[in-house]
């Protein structure tokens, strides 16, 4: 059970803090639910502006990485955890602050400690003021994960704080619609930190996204799949011949990828790859993971002579 976080609860940041477990034994005692969840551990990352405090009453864990001496690193640390039967390993660190006022030895560690935590995980949890949803560093974050090629969700922190709910969720999607296209579909959770709600409806999408990452399409169906599109919407003309998609194949997971054999790759452009990936995505559920296709030359590799 999560406690919630009362208005007075502040203490000096530049004070080192213990970590306080918030409900650990009965995050592991809990049994499994019924939902179909592999019993493989999930690796996952909790970002974004938000302060320590809020972001561990969502995870039901408090920690603050700081300390007064200068020259402390502060580091990623992995905490062994469970939800609802299932195996988590979660990577902690010190939040990114603007370039701006990364003017400091400590910050710069910090920065490159995120960084490298982003690698670790698996699944980001990237925690988003609903009050003020996806500013610059936000996005910056989040592209950062896109890059990594990690599954991501928001959490959408302070949701209680809302006053008018369904505008700020239209605004939330016109913003993810225009600054990250490369993750569509990416799930948005309501919660609260201050509160401890929201935690179920998160790690539902947290598993949500985690099977999707590991998704596996068929080579016959992906086939299929390009034949139709091609008659809908056929390739552009290149020296004035019709470039030829050939054929199409999952190459490997974590996150999806996909390598296109075509008559000139060189020659496709960007716009028809981005058309592709984002109609792969919406064709086979896909939704807000990256999604990489590789351009190469020749035809169906595994075709008998």
């Amino acid at each position: 059970m999560l406690r919630p976080l009362v208005g007075n609860e502040r203490r000096d940041h530049r004070q080192e803090l213990r970590v306080d477990i918030l409900g650990m034994s009965s995050l592991h005692t809990r049994p499994m639910s019924g939902g179909d969840y592999r019993p493989y551990e999930v690796r996952l990352r909790v970002a974004g502006r938000s302060s320590d405090r809020q972001k561990a009453a969502l995870i039901g864990e408090e920690r603050v990485l700081t300390g007064p001496e200068p020259g402390i690193t502060r580091d990623a640390i992995a905490v062994d955890w469970a939800w609802r039967g299932r195996p988590i390993r979660l990577f902690d660190t010190a939040g990114m602050r603007r370039r701006a006022r990364i003017d400091e030895r400590l910050e710069q560690l910090s920065v490159a400690d995120t960084l490298r935590a982003i690698r670790f995980a698996e699944t980001v949890v990237l925690v988003v003021d609903a009050l003020q949803p996806l500013e610059r560093q936000d996005l910056t974050i989040a592209d950062l994960v896109a890059e990594e090629g990690r599954a991501i969700v928001l959490a959408l922190n302070k949701w209680d704080a809302v006053t008018d709910r369904d505008a700020a969720l239209r605004r939330l999607r016109d913003r993810l619609e225009t600054s990250l296209p490369q993750l569509q579909g990416i799930a948005h959770v309501p919660v609260s930190g201050l509160r401890g709600t929201g935690l179920e409806n998160l790690m539902k999408a947290v598993f949500a996204a985690d099977a999707v990452w590991n998704k596996r399409v068929s080579t016959g169906a992906l086939n299929r799949w390009l034949n139709v599109i091609q008659e809908r919407h056929p390739p552009p003309l290149a020296g004035g011949r019709r470039l030829r998609l050939r054929y199409i194949t999952q190459v490997n997971t974590r996150p999806p990828t996909f390598a296109l054999f075509a008559s000139k790759p060189g020659e496709l452009p960007e716009s028809y790859r981005r058309y592709l990936v984002n109609t792969l995505r919406r064709d086979f559920e896909l939704p807000g993971t990256p999604v990489r296709m590789m351009l190469r030359k020749g035809d169906n590799p595994y075709a008998r002579d």
